[in-house]
């Protein structure tokens, strides 16, 4: 509380007095008056606190017992309904199969006493041939398929399906982060980045990287790199100084526990594996991430660059050498094209370099046309892509774009690209003419304000922006200002 001068109006009694402004809701108070208001604040106070112990006894009771978490609940709700469904279905039938057992059983008894009666009658009198043995025989055998199976009832199952069915959907690491987070068109990020991944100079240590490339993020802020001139992917948990290899690191071969240039990492949660572009063996593998010492090849004699997972678990790759985008499921081998796939050029169907891909949720992919110096966009089975960024030949104004590289597409249909040879991250808004510069843009250089040739780029759920730093062998990240992104 400060005192202002002068007399005011209180709040409270309406007088004018000698009053004091309360620092928080900035209201003029007479002296009686003010320390009914800070009772006021206090009670508030009193509550919020109440209000947290209760949080943290609720955090506590989760963290003892995460089977009470609501979607467990909710899984076990599933399971006590579908059970007791196909319990009540099981006792309906069983009560059907049960009356009309019970009365063949009586049809037979009654056709296995005629046959009885027949039998001791030809045993008394001596008379029977060899077709009387047959016939009574093959009537025996009758009599017990009819009480094994029934000839008038059967089970048939239907085709649909008694109980629903249930699955856990958790979204994969890149594109899915973006597909749920919304970024202001006024967001602004720091300008200094914070290196999260290498910066100790090239080299092969753990805390070093030799020409990374692609880059994905998971949850928890811990940071997948491709380290290409190494032949491995490191994982980089959240402030830790040195990572750790996941995938590869065993030398340049093409084995299964091998990696030659990988250029690209996404993570698929629902198998639990990092998808890989090993660029240098012509493959996709998958790798997965617990501690494995190999991975499997997944897509054969393919020149991959660039990756994406759309939320079916569809497939994206950008193929150097064909210039062009193929969806595939997983499993698949060929897959269909979606972008290029016309040969090198600058024709709107065709694409020229290295592309990296994106895809939104409805299909659409984004593919960065390297050597067209622009970002493309392909609508789902269009045949040809329009220019969403760029397409003014190469140059550093805020219309142009030089070699870009690594881009994603938040859910505005904003673009955000690594404009790698003017070491600088674009921003160009859904429709714009020119964009904006993010972050760099300072002339290439190692301080914290300067990247050299950026290549991959994405963000956390936060909307911290992170970016493979290139020429400077390291991971930076740039902190949203949640102040500009409300």
């Amino acid at each position: 509380m400060s005192q202002a001068s002068g007399r005011t109006i209180c709040i409270t009694c309406g007088k004018e007095k000698a009053t004091f402004k309360c620092g928080g809701c900035s209201q003029e108070f007479c002296f009686n008056h003010l320390g009914d208001h800070k009772q006021e604040l206090s009670k508030q106070f009193d509550e919020v606190e109440l209000n947290r112990d209760l949080f943290r006894q609720t955090l506590t009771d989760q963290t003892d017992k995460p089977q009470k978490h609501p979607l467990i609940q909710q899984i076990d709700t599933w399971e006590h309904d579908s059970i007791n469904k196909i319990r009540q279905k099981a006792e309906e039938a069983r009560q059907v199969v049960l009356t009309h057992i019970n009365g063949s059983i009586r049809q037979i008894e009654s056709r296995l006493n005629q046959l009885t009666d027949q039998l001791r009658q030809s045993r008394e009198e001596n008379d029977f041939f060899e077709t009387d043995l047959q016939r009574w025989n093959y009537d025996l055998t009758q009599l017990k398929e009819e009480l094994t199976k029934p000839s008038n009832i059967n089970l048939r199952q239907d085709a649909t399906p008694l109980i629903t069915r249930i699955s856990i959907d958790v979204t994969s690491c890149k594109s899915a982060s973006l597909n749920e987070l919304k970024i202001g068109v006024s967001a602004r990020w720091a300008q200094n980045g914070i290196t999260v991944a290498g910066g100790y100079d090239r080299g092969n240590g753990l805390n070093q990287l030799s020409n990374p490339w692609g880059l994905c993020v998971d949850d928890d802020q811990t940071v997948y790199v491709t380290d290409y001139s190494n032949y491995r992917i490191m994982e980089w948990k959240c402030n830790s100084t040195s990572g750790e290899v996941v995938a590869g690191g065993n030398g340049l071969e093409n084995s299964t526990d091998q990696l030659n240039g990988p250029t690209d990492v996404i993570v698929d949660r629902e198998s639990d594996c990092l998808i890989i572009c090993d660029f240098g063996n012509r493959r996709v593998v998958r790798w997965p991430r617990r501690k494995s010492t190999f991975g499997e090849t997944i897509i054969q004699n393919v020149g991959c660059w660039g990756l994406a997972m759309d939320n079916d678990r569809y497939l994206y790759v950008g193929d150097y050498n064909k210039h062009e985008v193929r969806r595939l499921k997983l499993g698949e081998t060929s897959g269909i094209i979606v972008a290029g796939g016309n040969g090198e050029g600058v024709r709107l169907d065709q694409l020229s370099g290295r592309s990296y891909v994106f895809v939104d949720e409805d299909q659409s992919v984004y593919v960065s046309d390297e050597n067209n110096h622009r970002v493309m966009k392909w609508m789902k089975g269009a045949r040809e892509g329009i220019v969403v960024a760029g397409g003014n030949s190469s140059g550093n104004s805020l219309t142009q774009l030089s070699s870009p590289k690594g881009m994603t597409v938040d859910q505005l249909g904003t673009i955000y690209i690594a404009d790698s040879s003017n070491h600088r991250i674009m921003r160009w808004l859904q429709g714009a003419r020119q964009g904006s510069i993010v972050v760099g843009g300072n002339g290439k250089g190692i301080e914290a304000n300067q990247l050299c040739y950026p290549i991959g780029l994405t963000f956390d759920r936060q909307g911290n922006l992170y970016v493979v730093d290139n020429g400077n062998y390291r991971v930076q990240r740039f902190n949203i200002d949640s102040s500009s992104n409300s």
